[in-house]
């Protein structure tokens, strides 16, 4: 039997990197799983369900060449969050997507990271469009995908979540 672990690219920005996961991210990414912070995305759950949501996000990257990036502080070496890239196949489009602990709420990581990951996926992966689905109560992430340059796109195929909207990420100037 032959395993082969993928080429994660790493990002850095100003304070953050963004990696793959790391076996040492799951206690975080559990504990954000069990809040109330996971309802819009089908939790919250409890250690084994956030399990498999983990293993998701990792196996992205071996079986379909993109998946989740850890949002690491680049200070403090803690998990702040995740931004992904991921089309699994009950997904329309390809997603931008993020998720931000609760203790680093509020301080521009999400715009941060998902900004490098964008121009990532747009650069360097070949993106040919990048969508975001955001429950339609969730202002905090309106605001991120709209600080981005993302607009609504009542045109785009549904969301595969209810009560969701669709945000569009325009290709950077430089590609267009």
């Amino acid at each position: 039997m032959t395993f082969q672990v993928p080429d994660i690219p790493v990002l850095e920005t100003e304070r953050l990197t963004l990696r793959g996961h790391e076996i040492g991210d799951f206690e975080a990414y559990a504990a954000f799983w069990a809040s109330d912070r996971t309802v819009a995305m089908g939790g919250p759950c409890d250690a084994r369900a956030a399990w498999g949501h983990f293993c998701k996000d990792v196996a992205g990257w071996t079986l379909l060449g993109h998946g989740a990036f850890a949002m690491v502080e680049r200070e403090t070496g803690a998990l702040v969050g995740q931004i992904s890239v991921g089309k699994p196949p009950h997904f329309p489009e390809l997603e931008l997507g993020w998720l931000v602990m609760e203790p680093a709420e509020g301080q521009g990581f999400a715009t941060e990271g998902a900004a490098a990951v964008r121009d990532w996926a747009f650069d360097d992966f070949g993106a040919p469009t990048l969508v975001s689905y955001i429950a339609r109560d969730n202002a905090p992430s309106i605001r991120v995908a709209e600080r981005l340059g993302a607009r609504p796109d009542d045109s785009a195929p549904a969301a595969p979540f209810a009560n969701h909207v669709v945000y569009r990420h325009p290709a950077p100037e430089r590609l267009q």
